[in-house]
């Protein structure tokens, strides 16, 4: 199925949203990695740099490893989301209390400049504005000025957020 606006043959610039708080936090995002550079069709483009934030959710709660990757991709974006939960499942992911500890989390941040709304998908993903362990890896791979479809300014989000956040 090709998803409106894709032409047959063509790709989209996704960045996907990588975070872990156990089992070796940082070996997880790592294992993500390498299992995002062979989703079918897709190819790895570049990482940032991994990072440590607080735990967004409920107290007692290990830091977070965050990271993101600009992925080249034919798929569309429901697909690509069926890929991530995959990769998640293949890593031990089991979903449960939420925004609570996980061995690994994949979000699609941004998909090209398209917009997503269902029930199963947000694009882009709500709260990327507001979350410094997102904005700061992006900042990584795109240059401050680029524009976060719907959001504004990257280095304007990025300048209204808290910290928080450390380069490991």
């Amino acid at each position: 199925m090709i998803e409106p606006g894709l032409a047959e043959g063509a790709t989209v610039t996704a960045f996907i949203g990588l975070g872990s708080n156990l089992e070796d936090p940082a070996k997880q995002v790592r294992r993500a990695l390498e299992a995002l550079n062979r989703v079918r069709g897709s190819r790895l483009v570049a990482v940032s740099r991994l990072y440590r934030s607080r735990p967004l959710g409920p107290p007692g709660q290990p830091d977070y490893v965050n990271a993101v990757a600009e992925v080249e991709t034919p798929l569309p974006a429901h697909d690509l989301l069926d890929e991530l939960q995959m990769i998640e499942a293949g890593q031990g992911r089991v979903r449960g209390e939420r925004w609570g500890p996980r061995i690994i989390d994949l979000d699609i941040l941004t998909y090209g400049d398209r917009r997503v709304e269902d029930d199963r998908l947000s694009i882009p993903h709500p709260g990327i504005a507001s979350r410094p362990f997102v904005l700061l890896p992006l900042a990584d791979l795109l240059d401050g000025a680029a524009e976060l479809p719907g959001l504004g300014r990257l280095d304007a989000l990025l300048a209204a957020c808290g910290g928080g956040v450390e380069p490991l």
